[in-house]
């Protein structure tokens, strides 16, 4: 073999077979086997080989009604890839401490193509809450956290990124264009956090930041999310701080060293040797002043 030449060991059959599967991730209610065949584009007895087999294997379940939904298998192995995140790990007690301080929803999200997808989450203790679900996924270009991450992207990656996008109005918020979101993304990456100004959904604000990983990159972001009756925009404002300190010390634990921002103030170093310990709301209190 050529040394300028590389193996491949691509299996075309895998590889629709998983590009099939990935299709019930956006699709909560199901998909029937002529929409599967529609949206992927495969020949019938493609699609019908694939899906018996998936459903064997117990990767698919298939409904009295025919429809067919993700199985069983994809949950366990779902859940043990979460378990092994790192990043997850890292920021549970930065997550937990500002679920505590602010008794609102905090998320913690990674970048998934041109989607944000939900990794962590939890709840407020409050009666009116929002609904969102870990695994799921959210635009970025309407989004706190997905503003965020486009935010932070190389710049030749942010030029490929952007044509991919087609901005749908939401709601009457949601930025249409993609020169109005460009000039949105400055103001983003200057200020340090991002707001979702009931753009994704009615009714809904959030603020998130970035978290860098060791190689000063931002891949994944953490937001707090309320309904907007009880997150009046003052509120807001006066959190982001909060938010963009504690995606600060997720990043120092994921072995980022690059400097502060403007928009932080400095946050003390955890011992090397001293395991992330959860927070109560008064540590939370004392650590993020």
């Amino acid at each position: 073999m050529s040394p300028v030449q590389k193996r491949t060991y691509k299996i075309t059959s895998v590889q629709r077979c998983l590009r099939l599967l990935s299709l019930f991730s956006q699709t909560p209610n199901g998909l029937s086997a002529s929409e599967v065949t529609k949206l992927s584009g495969l020949p019938v007895s493609t699609v019908h080989r694939f899906l018996v087999n998936l459903e064997e294997a117990g990767f698919l379940d298939c409904g009295g009604n025919g429809k067919y939904h993700l199985g069983i298998a994809c949950f366990s192995i779902g859940h043990a890839a979460l378990g092994q995140l790192d990043i997850r790990r890292l920021s549970l007690p930065y997550l937990q401490a500002l679920n505590q301080h602010t008794r609102e929803t905090i998320h913690l999200t990674v970048r998934q193509g041109n989607t944000a997808v939900y990794v962590e989450k939890l709840d407020s203790p409050e009666h009116l809450r929002i609904f969102s679900r870990i695994g799921a996924s959210v635009p970025l270009y309407c989004t706190a956290v997905g503003k965020i991450l486009l935010a932070h992207m190389p710049p030749e990656e942010l030029a490929k990124i952007l044509p991919q996008i087609e901005p749908k109005r939401l709601t009457p918020n949601t930025i249409a264009t993609i020169p109005e979101l460009e000039q949105h993304l400055i103001r983003v990456r200057k200020a340090g956090h991002a707001f979702d100004l009931e753009e994704h959904e009615p009714h809904i604000r959030c603020v998130a930041a970035p978290i860098w990983d060791h190689a000063g990159q931002v891949n994944a972001s953490l937001s707090l999310t309320a309904p907007a009756v009880r997150m009046a925009i003052p509120r807001l404002r006066q959190l982001a701080p909060l938010i963009q300190e504690a995606g600060l010390r997720i990043s120092r634990e994921l072995g980022y060293q690059g400097p502060e921002t403007s928009h932080t103030r400095t946050v003390p170093e955890r011992p090397a040797s001293r395991a992330p310990q959860p927070m109560t709301r008064t540590s939370m209190a004392a650590t993020f002043r």
